[in-house]
């Protein structure tokens, strides 16, 4: 078994000494695809290349992921975080923790309508920090809650991570979306309850207090919420219902942000061009991660990598939890050192045989993995949330990184939820197949 192993660690020199020295994450999964192609097969390396490649890029499924991508940048250039600070900041003010929360739900719902964790902390954060430091609340707590909260763009759907897991294990993206809601519920619940008890307990929580609104007030503010509210009844409303496939909803979510951004007065033509040469820079980042993927997959697949490693694993004996834990310190690892997407694209050929083999739910794991990754967009070195929190307050990493560990803790807890429950995954996606969707 140690000799059949053994190609593991040259694929693994290879892509770290590419990634070491500064090449995209990309252009490295194909360079090692393409090493080990020549090297443990006889196969014409460009023929397979150009095969796996078109294949990648040509699925229809896909083609949902630039589309949420273009909304979330649309939306990132509307007046969307002002209106829900406007909307929320009422209702959360008598609350254990106050206008701490708005960070939570903010994020909640802005996850609901973006898919990305990047997007929902810039739009969340711009908003909500000078609001909260005006008013005095901790500067941890501040920035600790935002840069955990974000993590909720991958769980909550559109999730941009579940998409790309999707397309990897060609799993329905639709049944993903779904899975994702209330383990995504749960956690802003766990943050939440985090921010109560640390506002009880903490002697430097002293915000200062908000003048006092009648129950008509605070309706009358709640219709700052209404359009971010639409938008999502008719993204989540749709693919649930059975109305539109993600594709299709992905469609009236770009349409629907446009409208918003248009009624708001932040449509321009510069903020229309801008937005859509954001998203085509993200998409085609993606892109070209998932087609190095692809072809790395068909590499490894060739040399019977992902099997062999999947019999040894089965051959140790470990129980079904056992995995998970492993798999867990894993991915914690290797987030240290890659983003989310790429860790997923990277390690599906291997670990995919490894969790059907052992009897997991592939829809359960899908969200399981989402959460470990949200884990590593708080990480250091390359946490990536900690990198727009830095541009955003100026604060030196260190700072940030120890301030968002209490949320990695609450994302441990809930892999430990999602394992001892793992209704909170599965029901919503059997009821859906029970009514036909």
């Amino acid at each position: 078994m140690t000799a059949e192993l053994a190609p593991i660690a040259i694929f693994l020199f290879i892509l770290f000494l590419l990634l070491g020295s500064g090449v995209w994450v990309g252009l490295a999964l194909l360079g090692v695809a393409w090493f080990g192609m020549e090297i443990f097969t006889n196969r014409p390396v460009g023929d397979a290349m150009m095969t796996i490649i078109w294949r990648a890029s040509s699925s229809w499924t896909l083609t949902a992921l630039p589309l949420f991508i273009w909304m979330g940048e649309i939306l990132f250039r509307t007046r969307l975080s002002e209106d829900m600070f406007k909307g929320l900041s009422p209702w959360m003010a008598k609350l254990p923790g106050r206008l701490l929360h708005t960070n939570v739900v903010g994020c909640t719902v802005f996850a609901a309508v973006s898919g990305s964790s990047a997007a929902t902390l810039m739009t969340v954060g711009k908003m909500s920090v000078p609001e909260l430091r005006r008013r005095n609340y901790p500067e941890t707590m501040v920035i600790g809650t935002l840069a955990g909260a974000a993590t909720l763009g991958l769980m909550i759907p559109p999730s941009l991570t579940l998409i790309v897991y999707g397309v990897t294990i060609n799993e329905s993206i639709t049944k993903l979306f779904i899975a994702g809601i209330v383990p995504g519920l749960v956690l802003a619940a766990f943050f939440m309850a985090y921010i109560a008890i640390m506002s009880k307990v903490s002697k430097d929580f002293a915000p200062d207090d908000e003048p006092e609104m009648t129950f008509a007030e605070k309706v009358k503010n709640s219709r700052f919420l209404v359009p971010v509210i639409s938008l999502i009844l008719v993204v989540i409303g749709s693919m649930y219902l059975g109305f539109a496939t993600a594709t299709e909803a992905a469609a009236f979510g770009v349409i629907g942000s446009l409208l918003l951004a248009a009624l708001q007065g932040s449509l321009t033509r510069h903020s229309f061009f801008e937005s859509l040469m954001g998203a085509t820079r993200t998409s085609a980042m993606i892109a070209l991660i998932l087609a190095g993927a692809a072809f790395l997959s068909l590499s490894m697949g060739f040399t019977g990598l992902p099997r062999a490693l999947a019999e040894w694993i089965n051959s140790m004996g470990l129980t079904r939890f056992e995995l998970l834990m492993a798999l867990l310190v894993f991915y914690i690892i290797l987030g240290c050192f890659l983003d989310g997407i790429s860790s997923v694209v990277l390690t599906m050929a291997v670990v995919e045989p490894m969790i059907r083999q052992a009897g997991i739910d592939i829809i359960w794991f899908g969200i399981f993995i989402v959460v470990v990754v949200e884990m590593a967009q708080i990480t250091p070195p390359i946490g990536f949330n900690l990198f727009v929190m830095q541009g955003m307050t100026g604060h030196q990493m260190n700072f940030i990184a120890r301030a968002a560990f209490p949320m990695f803790l609450i994302m441990v807890v809930m892999v430990f939820i999602l394992i001892a429950f793992p209704e909170l995954a599965t029901w919503l996606p059997a009821h859906m197949r029970e009514i036909g969707i």
